[in-house]
């Protein structure tokens, strides 16, 4: 009975955008609201899992959640390669900083993190009778989802359970946003259990309370980004105590190869993880032709030339030997291309090609150039015959730079996850992770009068980066951070935080260059009219 109950004031809440036509913006008369309101949940156990599992989809997604952080910037693009990845141009306008209030993915993620808001405040509600653990997890994940509403449209919907359903959300926003979700964390970080380092992949698909207090270390940071001013003192101090304390409990930079902890196994940098399916991000980049494994890549991402050239190694080859050691001078986190497949040992998650070869191997780790190679070594072709090279500019068929009709290997493209295990459905992706934490201590010493070149070296030492930086401020820092959190959905934040954002990159509009409205996204055109108190953010 609750249960259905909750479904209908979901939809609601959330569904007003189908009541409204493309040219007649006129909320049309529904009966779908209850007017006696939320009574609580009967098994709020469950609605935390459904909680989990929505998060487990949203960050699995290569839309939304995923082409809003990473898209958005230098460091993903999708082009159109004939008709492949039109679609109407919202991947073009994602990257090229043309979206406006109707675009799909946008829409997509008010109506997802809203709508883990309103369960989570469902799970909270005394008269659920929540357990201390689910009042942690819920907190945990109702201060996210309502951490990246602000972070993404500087506004946040928020209802309350205790009053009728047909009572319009309040909006916060500023301080009354920032107060709101630190007080979730707080509670969070009350209920949670710690997790040590090192418990595999499994005890972290829970958030723990080292998961919380990185995520009230990532929000600190980014304060005065939403409050305005610079940086506070006292903030940054907060930042570095709590990161502190999660290398208390054993959380440290990681020795072992760098891709080795996208893996499954234990290590000690994962704080939270998603079971998320690996595909999304393997597939979407690679080409047709470059496996067999789950009926070919679906040619589609891939990553600006500037950004690969933030890595060490040689700026037209990135080569590794089967075994992936460097041929080019790259750092590890650079990845390269072997010349063929590995031989088959049995190494856990890999399956034998049927000819000695770990199904999926050729394909290499990091940033994909050049020619590409099958498991027996023989150069890949695309669909049309010509050597498959993934290359550093796109153009069309007359040379021209062009964001349209480019062929089929145009773009470098990226793999942090790798077909070869698990056949490129491995469910295991890291959200939060220690070098990210280790970075956000370098950040808030140096927004704090401090140092941080030596964090930042003890972390390029530990990647085999060959450079050792004298000194590092503002434009390392971020250059650092891209390296090392490449496609872990955090580089628009970390641009808007450095005030890169708005800087120009290839095919982005001019009217979006030096354009500080287009840090937030637009409030969707019908959630306006649902929630008359919403307002359109600026420039849109």
């Amino acid at each position: 009975m609750k249960r259905i109950q909750f479904k209908v004031i979901l939809i609601a809440f959330f569904a007003v955008a189908g009541l409204v036509s493309c040219t007649d913006l006129e909320i049309e008369e529904t009966d779908s609201i209850i007017t006696e309101g939320f009574q609580g949940l009967a098994d709020p156990s469950s609605t935390v899992d459904e909680l989990y599992n929505r998060l487990t989809g949203q960050y699995g997604n290569q839309s939304n959640w995923f082409a809003l952080q990473e898209v958005t910037t230098d460091a993903a693009i999708i082009p159109t390669r004939g008709t492949d990845w039109g679609d109407n141009g919202e991947w073009r306008n994602l990257h090229n900083h043309g979206w406006n209030s109707e675009h799909p993915q946008i829409g997509t993620i008010w109506n997802d993190f809203n709508a883990n808001q309103l369960i989570a405040s469902q799970v909270l509600d005394s008269r659920s009778s929540p357990t201390a653990q689910n009042v942690a997890d819920a907190s945990f994940v109702r201060a996210l989802s309502m951490w990246l509403i602000l972070d993404n449209f500087g506004q946040i919907p928020f209802r309350d359970t205790s009053l009728p359903s047909s009572s319009l959300p309040e909006v916060l926003s500023g301080q009354a946003a920032f107060d709101f979700i630190m007080a979730d964390l707080d509670q969070a970080i009350s209920g949670f259990s710690s997790l040590p380092a090192g418990q595999g992949a499994e005890a972290t698909f829970r958030a723990s309370k080292e998961a919380a207090k990185y995520l009230k270390a990532k929000i600190l940071l980014n304060k005065h980004v939403y409050l305005g001013g610079t940086p506070d003192s006292g903030d940054m101090s907060q930042v570095i105590s709590l990161v502190d304390d999660i290398t208390a409990q054993g959380y440290a930079l990681e020795t072992m190869n760098y891709f080795q902890i996208f893996r499954d196994g234990a290590d000690t940098e994962t704080i939270w993880s998603l079971k998320s399916a690996t595909g999304n991000r393997i597939f979407n980049g690679l080409h047709y032709n470059n496996t067999s494994l789950q009926g070919g890549g679906w040619n589609g991402f891939s990553t600006l030339a500037e950004y690969y050239d933030l890595f060490e190694g040689d700026a037209d080859f990135n080569r590794v030997e089967v075994d992936q050691t460097p041929l080019d001078g790259q750092e590890d986190r650079r990845g390269g291309v072997p010349p063929m497949g590995t031989p088959f040992t049995g190494v856990p998650g890999t399956v034998d090609d049927g000819n000695g070869f770990e199904n999926g191997s050729n394909v290499g780790f990091g940033f994909l150039i050049n020619q590409q190679y099958a498991l027996d070594g023989t150069p890949l072709q695309d669909r049309a015959g010509a050597p498959l090279t993934f290359k550093r500019d796109f153009r069309d068929g007359s040379g021209a730079e062009s964001f349209i009709n480019n062929d089929e290997t145009t773009g470098i493209r990226y793999m942090k996850y790798n077909p070869r295990y698990d056949e490129g459905q491995s469910s295991h992706e890291i959200v939060f992770r220690y070098a990210d934490a280790h970075l956000m201590k370098a950040e808030a010493l140096m927004r704090s009068g401090g140092d941080p070149t030596a964090l930042v070296n003890e972390l390029r030492a530990v990647r085999n980066a060959a450079a050792v930086l004298g000194s590092v401020g503002e434009t390392e820092l971020l250059a650092e951070r891209g390296r090392e959190l490449n496609a872990e959905l955090w580089r628009r934040n970390d641009m808007i935080r450095f005030g890169q954002f708005t800087r120009d990159w290839l095919f982005k509009e001019s009217p979006a260059i030096g354009n500080p409205e287009k840090q937030l996204f637009p409030i969707p055109a019908a959630q306006l009219l649902a929630n008359p108190t919403l307002v359109q953010n600026p420039g849109y």
